[in-house]
């Protein structure tokens, strides 16, 4: 795991901001963990160190094997783990398993160090933008690391994968009763694989929506076992260039029209919700989540970044050091869980017509398309 530094040590790594090359992926320190104190003396340095990495490559994780305590100094890491159960947010509560959990993103960031640095910067950089800045900013990252060599690498190791044939139909059924827009991502086959198809037809269903203003009620649905698995695989490093592919995210993009629509719009989630799955529904007003839903950001072991709009939409409900931590761990959260952080607003099985509990089969689908 990556060793405990106090504050003052990382400090004196970095000469006090005169190495730049001290941390970092190419420093082989994507990832600095560091022990905070129990009486609030560690604050200055934590204060400066915040400030001088802020635009630099590197996660900051702040860790106390006791309770949470929470200091406008503390709040300028990118993720605060601690040992108490249910903390209040920003924190991570993993009581016994403190060490585990720094570990773990410890060796997440090391498998895929310039992809971990990344989210960490953008998801600073986005926070005081506005949401649809945000999704800029995230379509700009993800453009940069689609050519990125983690990504490459990614990409080779799944070269021989057996391809699914292609939808002959439409994959997004749309239907209307009385002021209610019903749209349901409708590939159930592949879980609801997220791809350029479905983003065409989900962008063209909610610009209905937009411009009949007597549709007073959307309603975002997925048919089958789970509502969106993420990016379809086999799409992935098929744009025939990251700048194209940055043009189409920004001019047909779901969580950008779901935002003009929010307080209109419903989301209801079951089964397993990853990459897209987890960033489209973060835009809307309401989240209603059946209680076998699982949440999960894939994209860091790709190589990438969330591309969906999951940047901007996921620290809006849920805080940017939550966000940050759920991206870089890149395992389920559960739907209790989810509820407790923002991320749905309630669970109610019930409010998914009688249908069956998936199996939790949490496949690694991806990110966004292309």
């Amino acid at each position: 795991m990556s060793a405990l530094l106090e504050p003052a040590e990382a400090l004196a790594l970095l000469g006090d901001g005169l190495d730049d090359e001290a941390i970092g992926p190419a420093a082989g320190r994507p990832l600095l963990a560091l022990a905070l104190s129990e009486d609030g003396s560690t604050d200055d340095d934590v204060a400066r160190l915040a400030e001088l990495v802020r635009t630099s490559p590197v996660v900051l994780v702040g860790v106390r094997h006791g309770p949470a305590r929470s200091t406008e100094a503390l709040a300028s890491l990118d993720v605060l783990i601690c040992a108490q159960a249910d903390p209040p947010r920003p924190w991570i509560g993993c009581p016994g398993a403190v060490d585990e959990e720094v570990a773990a993103l410890a060796d997440a960031a090391a498998a895929s160090p310039v992809a971990a640095a990344a989210v960490a910067q953008l998801l600073r950089v986005g926070e005081p933008l506005s949401l649809v800045d945000a999704v800029v900013a995230e379509s700009w990252v993800y453009g940069l690391l689609q050519g990125g060599g983690a990504h490459r690498g990614w990409l080779f190791e799944r070269s021989d994968r057996r391809r699914r044939p292609r939808p002959d139909g439409a994959v997004v059924e749309v239907g209307r009763h009385d002021d209610v827009l019903a749209v349901t991502l409708d590939r159930p086959e592949v879980r609801n694989a997220y791809g350029a198809r479905m983003r065409d037809e989900l962008v063209a269903a909610l610009q209905v929506a937009r411009v009949d203003p007597t549709i007073t009620r959307v309603e975002l649905r997925g048919a089958g076992p789970a509502f969106c698995s993420g990016g379809d695989l086999d799409e992935f490093g098929t744009a025939p260039d990251p700048a194209d592919a940055h043009v189409v995210r920004t001019t047909r993009n779901a969580g950008i029209q779901l935002a003009g629509l929010a307080e209109r719009v419903t989301a209801y989630v079951h089964g397993a919700c990853v990459g897209a799955g987890v960033e489209l529904p973060a835009f809307v007003s309401e989240v209603v989540a059946r209680s076998d839903a699982t949440f999960r950001l894939p994209e860091i072991a790709m190589g990438l970044v969330p591309g969906a709009g999951g940047t901007a939409s996921i620290p809006r409900r849920v805080g940017r050091h939550r966000a940050t931590h759920l991206a870089l761990r890149g395992r389920p959260i559960d739907a209790a869980t989810a509820l407790a952080w923002g991320l749905v607003d309630r669970i109610d099985d019930a409010a998914f017509d009688g249908e069956g509990l998936s199996s939790a089969d949490d496949r690694p689908e991806g990110a966004a398309p292309r």
